[in-house]
């Protein structure tokens, strides 16, 4: 079995003067959303094979409050997930290696929203299903799960949604 943990990144501000929004930084909501996700990976519930995070700066920041909890497992910061739709994000986790069986996506709406979407199809459990045909917030963290033997063979419907972890279930 392969995992696939696709997470938007937590809130990011809009006060700052930033004139690019590639370089927004999370606001204190973002960060403390960030802190009680990086408590959840902590206590076991995600242990991925990699981490794969756009490079934009809410991004890189998500991320590095997860670290702690994700010691050791390799990242890659890479800028094309910024911005990135389905369709890039589904070529880009085909080009896996297969001997990764589980990868963390750290990115963007309405990729993110779009692809496990996509991927699910209405496979998995029914309260993660209805969370996340309602909506994706920031902060949130899905839990895909799929047979397929190689990761070039992830398409529409082969996964099933097994969590859809928010901000607010983490209290």
């Amino acid at each position: 079995m392969r995992q696939l943990f696709l997470l938007r990144h937590a809130k990011s501000s809009w006060d700052d003067n930033v004139p690019d929004d590639f370089d927004r930084p999370l606001n204190g909501r973002g960060r403390r959303n960030a802190q009680a996700l990086s408590t959840h990976l902590a206590h076991g519930h995600v242990r991925p094979a990699l981490v794969l995070c756009s490079a934009a700066k809410r991004t890189s920041e998500t991320y590095d409050i997860l670290e702690p909890a994700l010691e050791g497992v390799p990242v890659a910061f890479e800028s094309d997930l910024y911005e990135a739709t389905k369709h890039d994000l589904m070529t880009r986790l085909r080009r896996l290696d297969d001997h990764l069986s589980s990868v963390l996506v750290i990115g963007h709406n309405p990729g993110l929203e779009r692809l496990a979407a996509a991927l699910c199809a209405g496979h998995g459990e029914k309260a993660p299903l209805a969370m996340l045909a309602e909506k994706y917030p920031t902060g949130t963290l899905a839990v895909l799960e799929t047979d397929i033997e190689h990761w070039a063979a992830l398409e529409d419907g082969c996964c099933r949604l097994a969590q859809f972890v928010r901000p607010a279930d983490l209290g």
